[in-house]
């Protein structure tokens, strides 16, 4: 299974989910994308298998991946500051990988309906969910 992590900023997020999916996937390859070199180090520091930066990378690795995690914003042109460009968000939406996206209100976008979790039991449910996929044998990449 590849999982592809994608963040943004400083990637705290991005490094608290590969390090998660290491522990408890440690068979699955993780590719890490970030928008810029800071968050690209810091995915690859915790144990990425490979990472690149930018909107190509961002295109390139969502056409590869089995599943995409990351914030929610990694789907909204203009979100994260700005650091998501309408080609990443079009890649990432239009990719036929399974989107694990984390509620994080940021940036003006506000998810109604979703209670307030802290940072930790957000990357836990997301782990979870990327748990069961990993069951089902997915491999949305033999066809490309």
């Amino acid at each position: 299974m590849k999982i592809l992590v994608i963040d943004a900023q400083g990637g705290g997020i991005g490094r608290q989910l590969v390090t998660e999916i290491k522990r408890k996937l440690p068979d699955a390859f993780v590719m890490a994308v970030g928008t810029n070199t800071t968050a690209t180090a810091s995915m690859l520091k915790a144990g990425a298998d490979e990472a690149a930066t930018g909107e190509n990378a961002v295109i390139v690795a969502s056409r590869m991946a089995d599943v995409i995690v990351g914030p929610v914003g990694i789907v909204i042109a203009d979100a994260l500051l700005g650091e998501v460009t309408p080609k990443m968000a079009v890649a990432v939406a239009q990719s036929r990988a399974a989107r694990i996206l984390i509620p994080f209100h940021h940036c003006n976008n506000v998810i109604v309906g979703i209670s307030s979790y802290n940072t930790g039991a957000l990357i836990e449910n997301a782990i979870a969910e990327i748990e069961k996929l990993s069951g089902t044998g997915i491999d949305r990449t033999k066809n490309l």
